[in-house]
């Protein structure tokens, strides 16, 4: 695993800069805090349960939009080490440092991901985006897909949970028996999957569609789906939808097999881009 985030940055962020066509918040780690395509906002502002940035802090508080998760989604830290770090154009964690570069229009977005870090270092990273859906939004990918399906949905399950299973593998668009096609009307349930070696999905809301397509040859791509149906937390739950490109296979870095984890090849350096688009449907 790696070490603690060093909080050292370069380049020249400011909070609340429009990076691109995309509104970030460099103080409170680099969230996109905006997502404006084919005239329409994607990106949910979040649930309300703090103000200011996130700075410092040990557990990750949904605040909406879109957070990097660097090198892990869950296990620790905590959806990663960024997210509770200032952010500028670049950010480093550990003897890692990541750039990224945004560029679009009305319609897309695309944002070109640079990683320096030790050849053979190993990590997840996901776009944590938190979509701003009504209910009956649908999450379109091609049927069959292997889904991997977390604990959480355990009680949703015909059968019992497998013992010390991190996960089980079902295929889209009902692994499990499951809709997790469909952004359904709140049960009191949370889902977390992830549709393994999967580049492009997309989701249609309220007569758009929003398209994430992932490019990284050579390295595993997913997309990770949470499905908040007043679900969570426990104390006091809501309502969110994630839908999350990723590199690598598994939320946890600590649970990654062989082919699970992005890997740094041995120049040193990853880039990746990540695209977003939208169109009236």
């Amino acid at each position: 695993m790696v070490s603690e985030p060093t909080g050292r940055g370069c380049g020249s962020g400011r909070r609340g800069e429009s990076v691109g066509s995309v509104p970030v918040d460099d103080a409170d780690g680099g969230r996109w805090t905006s997502l404006r395509l084919a005239g329409r906002e994607w990106l949910w502002s979040g649930p309300g349960l703090l103000n200011g940035p996130r700075t410092g802090h040990e557990a990750f508080t949904d605040a909406g939009g879109l957070d990097e998760c660097f090198p892990t989604v869950r296990g620790t830290p905590d959806h990663g080490g960024l997210w509770n770090q200032p952010w500028e154009t670049s950010v480093t964690y550990a003897d890692a440092t990541l750039t990224r570069t945004f560029t679009g229009d009305a319609e897309t977005v695309a944002v070109d991901y640079r990683l320096q870090a030790p050849p053979g270092f190993r990590f997840i990273w996901a776009a944590h985006a938190l979509l701003d859906c009504a209910v009956g939004a649908t999450i379109s990918a091609p049927s069959g897909t292997d889904c991997r399906l977390y604990p959480e949905a355990a009680g949703q399950l015909p059968g019992p949970w497998p013992d010390n299973a991190p996960w089980i593998t079902a295929t889209w668009p009902r692994p499990g028996g499951i809709d997790l096609g469909t952004y359904g009307p709140s049960d009191a349930t949370a889902v977390g999957a992830i549709l393994i070696d999967l580049a492009t999905v997309s989701v249609v809301d309220r007569s758009a569609e929003l398209t994430w397509t992932l490019s990284c040859p050579g390295q595993p791509v997913s997309i990770a789906l949470w499905r908040n149906l007043a679900g969570f937390p426990d104390e006091a739950p809501y309502r969110s939808l994630g839908v999350e490109p990723m590199l690598g296979r598994v939320f946890d870095l600590a649970e990654a097999g062989p082919a699970d984890a992005a890997v740094v090849p041995a120049s040193g350096e990853l880039a990746w881009r990540l695209t977003a688009s939208a169109r009236p449907v």
